[in-house]
């Protein structure tokens, strides 16, 4: 296991959050087990899949991505960038769909957020409030000073 699996903070950022994991425990691959940080608490509502024209792209992955664009020009207007991300809850239609696409979901994660995976959770629903949506994520970022 790394150190930044074992509560310390991840190599290269100084004001970011710390990884817990115990330290008997698997390392997790997509997400943490656990985040710990100080600062201010930013958090988002209900992000949807929808450009700047509340138009959404064809397509489970192709949602995702522009979720992850939003959450992270939500985060820009917060003075944060996706490494303090602490918590990300996934709310998608169909849970199939989901894992049917991991690969290309993992690629799209990783083009707009990098190699941070904070805290997730994914919870299947019977439908959500747009109708065209396939996922909708909320997200909570710890963002350094100010505290």
């Amino acid at each position: 296991m790394t150190a930044a699996l074992e509560g310390t903070p991840m190599p290269g950022i100084d004001d970011g959050p710390e990884v817990l994991n115990p330290k008997h425990w698997r390392t997790p691959k997509g997400y943490a087990n656990g985040m710990m940080a100080e600062g201010r608490v930013l958090v988002t509502g209900g992000i949807v899949g929808w450009d700047e024209t509340e138009s959404f792209p064809d397509g489970f992955v192709a949602q995702a991505r522009q979720i992850f664009e939003n959450i992270r020009a939500i985060l820009a207007e917060g003075g944060a960038e996706p490494r303090h991300l602490v918590r990300l809850t996934w709310y998608v239609v169909d849970i199939d769909e989901y894992l049917a696409n991991l690969r290309e979901l993992g690629r799209a994660y990783r083009d707009v957020f990098g190699g941070h995976y904070p805290a997730m959770a994914l919870v299947q629903v019977v439908r959500l409030v747009e109708k065209a949506a396939r996922i909708e994520i909320e997200a909570t970022a710890i963002v350094p000073g100010k505290g």
